[in-house]
């Protein structure tokens, strides 16, 4: 650690951060006082154009044991031997890589890489510029990034090369760019082991409230009846309703897809809309009906299911059965297609390969156990006080976590504006 910044040794992210800020604002007045000077991406260093690759050939040659290594879009990579990419498309770091579709972002590598054509990265041999300030920098121009993205493509968002190539990157002397990557090195690692350790405790109660959600339902099955869903309920199967049909407002809509990623146990808002038109082509939700995936990549999500207690009717389409008037706590239903007894059940009637199945006429076989709705109510109120102890992002150690990124971006941020000289151009992001 240099000098200028060993009294930054023990800088932390709740305590170390004003520290760290008022020793840059010191040190940027004491050697730029007439303002930053902002420079075009594309001047600091070469910009590499990558490798042609398909993601067939990328599985092909994933070798976690390979000593180069390959990026695509998201954070999506593999390791592969430097023999099955060619010679000249082979990068040596430390570099930049731009993550310009779907997802935008960037990444810091130190190592022998490339990336997939549509990408791109940059290497700033440039004795002015430390280019992991540059990094760190350009993480703060992420979300602007992203919209500019998003307004660009209806379908997948996707950057042009010019639109990184033009970013103004602020270059105050090396000496403040130095001194900001130790910080944020600092900081980085402490924000990492800090989620580390509040993501083992979110595992844990995960665990835990699985364990007696599990022990709950367990202790009814030999104490209530036990009926076939099609016995107590109607099953409607949906049809249609693929993304491309989504509208700003509208009918609500629930896709099977956002149940596996999005939905919790219930919901009493949906996160799309179709047109009313369309959605009277659709498979109608009515409040308290259960909504649930016929189709899954893997075995676990099949099946998963979502209680609809909205205020009003919504509409599902393919890949997703309702399950209406049953005449019990949709919630209770909902917790109890999540147990292991549920989804042993519901193996017995899965079919395929990469694509898993459950038809809605054997969904209808699998025995749910029925107590009284006071009992289901019972259940249902311990359930959901662990539920958002766990899952609800407004509550709970999720909460906490996603307070612990927003406080470290914040910091980030601010360690990275600076005052403009009075000759160089309005940045913009």
């Amino acid at each position: 650690m240099s000098e200028n910044t060993q009294n930054l040794q023990d800088a932390s992210v709740d305590a170390g951060v004003p520290k760290a800020l008022n020793y840059i604002e010191k040190l940027v007045a004491e050697l730029c006082p007439e303002g930053v000077e902002y420079v075009e991406l594309g001047r600091l260093g070469k910009r590499n154009s990558g490798t042609s690759i398909t993601a067939a050939k990328m599985k092909q040659i994933k070798n976690p044991g390979g000593e180069i290594r390959i990026f695509a879009a998201g954070n999506n990579n593999i390791t592969a031997k430097s023999n099955d990419v060619p010679e000249k498309d082979i990068l040596l770091g430390p570099s930049i890589i731009v993550k310009s579709r779907g997802h935008i972002g960037f990444e810091y590598y130190e190592g022998k890489f490339t990336h997939k054509s549509e990408l791109w990265s940059y290497t700033l041999n440039n004795g002015e510029v430390n280019q992991k300030y540059v990094y760190y920098f350009l993480l703060t121009c992420s979300q602007y990034l992203q919209k500019l993205a998003r307004s660009k493509s209806v379908k997948l968002p996707q950057l042009a090369v010019r639109d990184t190539d033009n970013l103004l990157v602020p270059i105050p002397p090396l000496e403040v760019q130095n001194a900001i990557v130790e910080i944020l090195d600092k900081f980085t690692k402490l924000e990492a082991e800090l989620e580390a350790e509040l993501e083992a405790e979110l595992a844990a109660r995960r665990a835990q409230y699985e364990y007696y959600r599990n022990l709950l339902y367990e202790n009814l099955i030999d104490q209530v009846p036990k009926v076939e869903l099609g016995k107590f309920a109607t099953l409607n199967r949906g049809h249609g309703m693929p993304k491309s049909d989504f509208v700003e407002t509208g009918v609500g809509a629930i896709h099977y897809g956002q149940i596996y990623t999005k939905y919790g146990f219930s919901a009493n808002s949906t996160l799309a809309y179709v047109s009313e038109e369309f959605a009277r082509k659709l498979t109608k939700v009515n409040p308290g009906d259960l909504v649930v995936t016929n189709t899954s990549e893997n075995i676990n999500d099949v099946c998963k299911a979502v209680a609809w207690i909205g205020d009003e009717d919504v509409v599902t389409g393919g890949h997703s059965t309702v399950v209406t008037q049953h005449f019990q706590n949709p919630k209770y239903l909902s917790y109890y297609f999540s147990t292991d007894k549920f989804n042993s059940d519901k193996k017995k009637y899965a079919f395929g390969t990469k694509v898993i199945d459950v038809l809605p006429k054997n969904l209808a076989k699998i025995k749910i156990p029925l107590p009284p709705l006071a009992e289901q109510e019972r259940i249902v109120k311990i359930l959901d006080k662990f539920d958002a102890l766990v899952n609800d992002i407004n509550s709970g150690l999720p909460a906490e976590i996603e307070a612990r990124r927003k406080q470290y971006e914040y910091y980030r941020d601010r360690l990275l504006t600076f005052p403009h000289a009075s000759d160089s151009t309005e940045h913009k992001h």
